[in-house]
């Protein structure tokens, strides 16, 4: 039987949030803050939260955000579990192409994101996944039997609850309401997680 592992990037395999880190470049952590914490909690949609933050981020150039996110820290035992199984993982964010690329390259792992361009310097948002539709193509496409996922935020819900086996990862934050209502673990420490995952 072959499994694939889900993995949301921002708080699960990076140690702090993408956007927020972005944010801080401009001066803008604490309205990246509320809009962060507003979306986890499903007060905002994902889409429409998106669509803000490109807005407000669209003019910084993509070179900067490379520099950025490559400087964030990572969970190394998860980074470690993908490493060794790099096949069978998967990134799945909402998160956009142009922004975390090289990162996810180096973990040598398939990514399933939202899509971006800069044109003219300006970021242009092209489409934002849904979540659900990564398993699906793993399912139809890829020929997985099995599908893991892990996840902590609203945003997640699309894909633990298209997963067989979902679990609610609190590594940086809790996960929210609404993650935890899908899954059927939930760990807060990244050992835990991989202990759990190589035994399931």
């Amino acid at each position: 039987m072959r499994t694939a592992f889900c993995f949301d990037l921002d708080g699960t395999i990076t140690a702090t949030e993408l956007l927020p880190c972005i944010a801080s470049h401009l001066g803008i952590s604490s309205e990246m803050a509320t809009l962060t914490r507003a979306t986890m909690e499903g007060t905002i949609s994902f889409e429409e939260s998106l669509r803000l933050r490109c807005l407000i981020l669209g003019m910084v150039p993509a070179e900067v955000v490379h520099g950025i996110v490559a400087s964030v820290p990572l969970n190394g035992d998860i980074v470690q579990f993908i490493g060794a199984r790099a096949s069978d993982c998967f990134v799945v964010t909402g998160n956009l192409d142009v922004w975390i690329g090289p990162l996810v390259n180096s973990l040598r792992a398939t990514l399933y994101s939202s899509e971006g361009t800069f044109s003219e310097g300006r970021l242009v948002l092209n489409s934002i996944l849904d979540k659900a539709t990564a398993i699906d193509d793993l399912r139809t496409r890829c020929g997985y039997s099995r599908i893991i996922a892990v996840g902590d935020g609203a945003n997640d819900v699309p894909m633990l609850r298209n997963a067989d086996v979902a679990i609610a990862f609190g590594g940086v934050h809790k996960p929210s309401n609404a993650a935890l209502e899908e899954s059927d673990y939930v760990t807060y420490c990244q050992q835990a997680l991989c202990k759990l995952l190589k035994g399931l």
